[in-house]
């Protein structure tokens, strides 16, 4: 088991990281939160201003409520079902423990990657994603990973702890 975060080989290579959120559109997000200062909040938020077509998968608030403005759905099979474009990576917001039973049903809605977030590590559903042809990334933020990529690291609640030049002020001579 590693620390939450650490450099692993957990989460594919960068390139791969990079192929997937370049390929695919329309991400399930699987414990998405109706709370806006939930950290699956601020990964949909921020995804989605980055046009990616999110769906909101939470039994709890399903057909009770929207999630950004959109239907949220009970399980992946619902949302495949109704979501008018094919889910393409399960984003997966839920504890290690659950990830089995939705690796499950990504295969089964025909999704392309399977993607556990921080601190969701789980070989067991990453093996049985695998074989049915997923890719798998563990233990990384699609958000972050996005952000890494394309520029958008103090974006929505993340401070890098970088020291840069590049965005100081100039303090006034005198």
């Amino acid at each position: 088991m590693s620390a939450v975060g650490e450099r692993n080989d957990l989460g594919q290579s960068a390139a791969k990281r990079l192929h997937i959120l370049t390929s695919y559109r329309t991400i399930a997000m699987v414990g998405l939160s109706s709370n806006y200062y939930n950290p699956s909040s601020f990964a949909a938020v921020y995804l989605d201003a980055n046009g990616y077509d999110i769906v909101p998968v939470n039994p709890v608030h399903a057909g009770k409520r929207e999630i950004m403005s959109r239907p949220v759905y009970a399980d992946l099979r619902e949302a495949a079902a109704k979501h008018p474009r094919p889910i393409e990576i399960v984003d997966v917001f839920r504890p290690a423990h659950e990830a089995v039973e939705l690796a499950e049903q990504a295969i089964e809605i025909g999704a392309r990657v399977l993607w556990l977030q921080l601190g969701v590590i789980n070989h067991e559903a990453a093996a049985l994603a695998r074989e049915a042809g997923l890719s798998v990334v563990m233990d990384r933020c699609c958000k972050i990973e996005h952000a890494r990529f394309f520029g958008g690291l103090r974006t929505i609640g993340l401070n890098t702890g970088v020291v840069t030049s590049r965005l100081a002020m100039r303090l006034p001579r005198g």
